[in-house]
């Protein structure tokens, strides 16, 4: 039978699901969290890892001969060196989709919040200060219409149509830009823009794509002086898409009205991290993902990964030889 580490298993499942299904396909060894000194002492031995965002790379596998499977607990394969486990004979597979609907839930979960500040003006509601007020309707920050305002995405997969579709519904314009996509085309929802025009002339940007070398840093000083005056910023990819210091300059400035973001560079984040002090950056802790359905998808989608590999077919391989 396999032995199966499962190196940071807790955001998966946390107490209201579990690793039974993969119970069933080998011997199984699960930890909510492994630092860093400890990887290579828990995957001895094991022919198959679990990882969510414990990073893997060369040094480890030159120690773990027995190591023939990665299975990727997330969509973001950048905690793992593809090229050097396919060097070492190493599948690796990733969970595609799981997390599409509650992903684009959350770039509108900060667009509206950003938009109408609910929770600020429910706090100060709270507080007194309507009853305090002299008038009847209250506002502490300018409301905004989402509609007619334009939405622009870096990246149209899963993720991007489906916070194109519900812009749609908000009876936003949508531009979209991946490498792939036809300038000019459309799809009925989105029209296929270069980048340059997503930043000239979105009210809004989101970023949906993943990081690779060339997204990283994507939100930079040179492609902020190209947005308007007072554009909001979303990010619920990764944080190295984004400058973070030039961000912070640009909301403190006014450059950028108003930023949602849900990963950062660093998580959790250092003290020092400048997104943390910036005036209107709205972060939430890199959990878009973690809704109950989604995560139940992903450990339903990573057990069927590994028993597609037992198998000798394999799904979601990520590193294939082209």
């Amino acid at each position: 039978m396999k032995k199966i580490a499962i190196l940071d298993g807790y955001t998966a499942v946390r107490d209201d699901l579990d690793w039974s299904a993969l119970k069933s396909l080998g011997e199984v060894s699960a930890f909510d969290r492994t630092p860093p000194e400890l990887v290579l002492e828990r995957s001895r031995g094991a022919q198959i890892i679990l990882t969510n965002k414990v990073v893997l790379g060369r040094s480890h596998f030159e120690q773990l001969p027995e190591l023939k499977y990665i299975g990727i607990l997330a969509t973001g394969c950048n905690n793992i060196d593809l090229a050097a486990a396919r060097e070492f004979g190493i599948d690796v597979s990733n969970i595609p989709r799981y997390g599409t609907d509650s992903v684009a839930q959350e770039i509108f979960a900060h667009i509206l919040n950003i938009a109408n500040a609910v929770e600020t003006h429910s706090e100060a509601v709270r507080g007194g200060a309507w009853t305090a007020s002299p008038d009847i309707c209250f506002c502490l920050t300018r409301q905004t219409e989402l509609a007619g305002k334009t939405l622009g995405l870096v990246g149209y997969g899963a993720i991007g149509k489906k916070t194109a579709q519900i812009a749609s519904a908000f009876s936003m314009k949508v531009l979209a830009h991946t490498p792939r996509l036809e300038i000019g085309g459309s799809d009925g929802t989105a029209l296929y823009a270069p980048l340059d025009e997503i930043f000239s002339k979105s009210d809004i940007v989101a970023l949906c794509c993943p990081l690779t070398p060339e997204t990283a840093n994507i939100i930079n000083a040179e492609n902020i002086r190209k947005m308007k005056d007072g554009a909001w910023i979303v990010n619920t990819g990764r944080g190295g898409l984004v400058d973070e210091r030039a961000l912070a300059e640009a909301l403190k400035s006014g450059k950028i009205g108003a930023a949602g973001v849900d990963v950062l560079s660093a998580e959790p984040p250092k003290a020092d991290n400048p997104l943390l002090s910036a005036p209107n950056c709205h972060i939430t802790p890199h959990n878009a993902w973690t809704t109950r359905e989604a995560r139940a998808r992903l450990v339903k989608i990573a057990c069927e990964n590994v028993a597609s590999w037992l198998e000798g077919s394999g799904k979601n391989i990520v590193n294939a030889k082209k």
